[in-house]
C-alpha cells in the first residue's frame, strides 16, 4: 500500500529528530487549524512548500495523495455556499449562493491543504519505528502508542484480506448494482473482514507472548538535538506566529 513511500529519503528533513517533527507538525497545524484569515492561511502555507522542497520528494507523488483528500473536500462546496447566511451574489429558483458561504469554503479548503502538506512532509518522512520510539520518549501513553502501531502495521494484512475477500465474490459472478443483494453482500464482505481481523488479532497476541511480550517496547537507543531540530522549531515557531498577527 506504499504507506512509508516518503520516509525513504536521505534529506535534511529525513534525518530531523522525530521528537520535533511530532511538536512541530502538533504546533503548526494548531494554529492553521484556528486561524479564519485566508491571507493567513496562505503565508502559513509557504512553510510546508518550503519542506517538500528541502524533502527532495517530487510534487507529482504528494499531489497525488492530495487530490484523494480533496475530493471529500469538494463536498463542502456543494454545500456550505449555500447553506450559510449573508450575502447572496447569484440565484436561480430557490438557489442562492452567498459571498460568505464561498469564503467560508475557500478557507477550509486552503487550511486543510496546508495541514495535510505539513503532515506529508514532517511525519511522512518519518518512519513508523521512529514515530513510535518518539511517541514513548514524549510520554504518550503506551496504550496509546500500541495501537496506533498495531493499526499501522497491521492495516495492509486487512486491506490485502479485503482483496481476497472481494475477488472471491466476484470468481462467483458477484456484480455490483443498486439492489439489496448487492447491500446484503457487502454487509457479508464487512462482517467476515471484521471476524477475519478478530481472528488474526488472537494469533498475533499468541505469537508475541510466545516470545515475551509483556505489553512494554523497550528503548534501546535515544534521540539528540541538533541545530537543524532548533532551526525547524524557530521557523514553525514563526509562521505560526506571522499566522497569528494577520488580520481577520
Amino acid at each position: 500500500m506504499g504507506l512509508e513511500e516518503f520516509a525513504l529519503g536521505e534529506s535534511i528533513v529525513h534525518r530531523l529528530d522525530p521528537r520535533t517533527k511530532l511538536l512541530t507538525a502538533l504546533l503548526f497545524s494548531t494554529v492553521v487549524a484556528l486561524n479564519y484569515s485566508i491571507a493567513g492561511s496562505l503565508i502559513a502555507g509557504v512553510f510546508p512548500v518550503v519542506m517538500v522542497g528541502l524533502t527532495g520528494i517530487g510534487w507529482a507523488k504528494i499531489l497525488r495523495r492530495m487530490v484523494i483528500v480533496n475530493s471529500f473536500i469538494a463536498m463542502i462546496w456543494m454545500f456550505l455556499p449555500f447553506t450559510v447566511p449573508g450575502e447572496t451574489i447569484w440565484s436561480l429558483g430557490p438557489l442562492t449562493v452567498q459571498w460568505e458561504g464561498l469564503v467560508f469554503a475557500l478557507l477550509i479548503t486552503i487550511k486543510s491543504n496546508v495541514i495535510l502538506l505539513t503532515v506529508i512532509t514532517l511525519l511522512g518522512t518519518t518512519p513508523v519505528f521512529d514515530l513510535v520510539h518518539a511517541l514513548s520518549h514524549m510520554g504518550v501513553p503506551e496504550r496509546l502508542i500500541h495501537v496506533f502501531f498495531f493499526c499501522f502495521r497491521y492495516v495492509h494484512v486487512i486491506h490485502d484480506e479485503y482483496l481476497r475477500l472481494l475477488k472471491a465474490m466476484k470468481i462467483r459472478g458477484f456484480r455490483p448494482a443498486t439492489n439489496l443483494h448487492t447491500y446484503r453482500s457487502y454487509a457479508y464482505l464487512v462482517g467476515m473482514l471484521l471476524v477475519k481481523s478478530f481472528d488474526r488479532s488472537q494469533k498475533i497476541l499468541a505469537a508475541m507472548k510466545c516470545r515475551g511480550f509483556q505489553g512494554k517496547f523497550y528503548i534501546l537507543h535515544h534521540y539528540n538535538m541538533r541545530r537543524s531540530d532548533y532551526a525547524l522549531a524557530a521557523c514553525s515557531v514563526a509562521f505560526a506566529a506571522i499566522v497569528l498577527v494577520i488580520p481577520l
